[in-house]
């Protein structure tokens, strides 16, 4: 369990992706089984250890610590793990439990039995123990490490093809015996079976000179604004596949349900359709993302479908391979025999020339349209992002000048700082009504200056929450504007942040919600 601290302690810390990968490949290569696969599946979010729950663990803190000091320590740091593993009181008694023991306990224990349990563990450890615990625990690691860093970690450590990796990785089951062993070439490749698998995505280069390209060698699409998915299907198996591995089959009940009963496995762009017939734009999909069990609500209200890309597999023969003008006409057959309400083609964007082009790319027809994407006709299906295969070329992002109303502390690192702030409009009324909430965007010295000026101007308190003075101006670039029934001003921006601070312009001159919301209209 120490070793699993110190792992995470570090990808706390660690700023640079290549850090995080070596970080996590010498775990994975230096600890022995079966904590190691423990760890990989913790990274992976592939442990389920249902009876801890938050509320159980502030029940736990409060019967050992003034229940007054745990809220107040609470309140100050923001985070439950981090109170928690420091209140905890007397001194360690015992052997520390290895990361087996500690989840093979976890997993056994029952709501009735788990204070016990997790109380037991945590009077093992010390606190860099105990809050990597409570952590794996809840389900609630975030240490800047996703779990298809984690399992590119596993390759690049052990020499592993990346896209060979993610295409056995749901057929295998922590700790990973199979995978570590191919890993260290004392077995095989633990093959994915003729099942429902996943297959690895292939990406597009951002388009940073459109006219030294061939527009003939290319065919050109639409750049829909979902989420990139992946539907598989085989005899008696259907499932759904988010770009990083993910399997979300339970989140989109009504759309694997219309998978056929056949080998196939498409690639496309995971949306929801609006009562007209069009894409409904990216926050009415936000509110079916994230559910293990969608409601009967959700499903008739939102009803989602995969516009579908590319054509991967078929009958069982893989299409990778083949130029993308062969897959592309056997995608045309494959999507006219499926139910045309659960899947349907993305069109090709005819274009003469590159002033047409670039005039797609900034006018597109329809709202949910992020640009354009270029692909070499062709091109076989290959893992990852290959350069000069697939382009995409993405409308320009849009800016606001929104009034800092909230700041809240941060996490890990930042948990000293006030990081995450929340923005807002001036409404018809000359109110300010927030319009989104960004924590990314500022250098360092920036977030040293932005929480200098929220304590040097905080007006109320709420906890880790500091509402300031409607005076300072922050430039923010988003991505599109979304209907929200959560903000006041019925609006919500779509990937927002911080693109500089306006110290100089005063905070009468921000932006109203009425212009704001004139941008999400083509």
């Amino acid at each position: 369990m120490q070793r699993f601290a110190a792992l995470l302690d570090a990808l706390s810390t660690a700023p640079q992706r290549s850090a995080k990968l070596r970080l996590i490949g010498d775990h994975l290569a230096t600890t022995p089984d079966p904590d190691r696969g423990l760890a990989l599946a913790a990274l992976t979010g592939g442990l389920d250890l249902p009876a801890v729950k938050p509320a159980l663990v502030r029940a736990l803190a409060e019967a050992r610590v003034d229940p007054v000091l745990f809220r107040l320590s609470y309140d100050y740091v923001g985070d439950l793990a981090e109170t928690v593993s420091l209140l905890w009181p007397g001194p360690v008694r015992g052997e520390p439990p290895s990361l087996a023991e500690a989840v093979e306990r976890l997993r056994a224990a029952t709501r009735a039995t788990a204070p016990q349990v997790l109380a037991g563990l945590l009077d093992r450890l010390d606190p860099s123990g105990r809050f990597a615990l409570l952590k794996l625990a809840t389900g609630a690691l975030r240490v800047g490490a996703g779990a298809r860093l984690a399992r590119v970690a596993l390759a690049e450590r052990f020499g592993l093809p990346v896209a060979e990796v993610e295409e056995v990785w749901h057929g295998l089951a922590p700790p990973y015996e199979a995978l570590f062993a191919w890993a260290e070439g004392r077995g095989p490749w633990p093959e994915a079976g003729p099942g429902a698998g996943f297959r690895p995505f292939m990406l597009a280069h951002p388009l940073e000179a459109p006219a030294a390209l061939d527009l003939a060698a290319h065919a050109i699409e639409w750049k829909w604004d979902g989420i990139r998915a992946q539907a598989v299907s085989a005899p008696g198996e259907r499932r759904l596949f988010s770009r990083d591995g993910n399997d979300i089959s339970a989140a989109f009940p009504d759309l694997v349900a219309a998978l056929p009963d056949t080998p196939l496995a498409l690639d496309g762009e995971l949306l929801v359709r609006s009562p007209d017939g069009t894409p409904a734009g990216f926050h009415a999909l936000q509110q079916r993302l994230n559910r293990k069990a969608p409601d009967a609500r959700l499903l008739r209200e939102l009803p989602v479908f995969l516009r579908a890309y590319d054509l991967l597999a078929e009958g069982g023969a893989d299409l990778r391979p083949l130029p993308w003008a062969a897959r592309r006409a056997r995608l045309e057959r494959v999507i006219a025999c499926l139910p045309p309400d659960r899947f349907d083609l993305s069109p090709l964007v005819p274009v003469a020339d590159h002033a047409a082009l670039a005039e797609a790319r900034a006018r597109p027809p329809h709202a949910s349209i992020e640009g354009v994407m270029l692909k070499r006709r062709d091109a076989p299906y290959l893992a990852g992002r290959v350069t000069g295969l697939w382009w995409k070329w993405k409308k320009d992002p849009l800016t606001a000048d929104c009034v800092l109303m909230y700041a809240q502390r941060g996490h890990g690192r930042r948990s000293s700082f006030y990081s995450d702030f929340t923005f807002g409009a001036w409404g018809p009324d000359g109110t300010l009504l927030p319009v989104g909430k960004a924590y990314f965007g500022f250098t360092d010295e920036e977030l040293a200056w932005l929480d200098r000026w929220v304590r040097e101007h905080t007006v109320a308190r709420f906890g880790p929450v500091r509402e300031v003075e409607k005076a300072l101006v922050l430039e923010v670039a988003f991505e599109g504007v979304a209907a929200s029934a959560r903000h006041r001003s019925g609006i919500a921006l779509r990937f927002p942040r911080i693109a500089r601070i306006r110290a100089d312009k005063p905070a009468a001159e921000a932006d109203t919600v009425e212009r704001i919301a004139a941008l999400a209209r083509p």
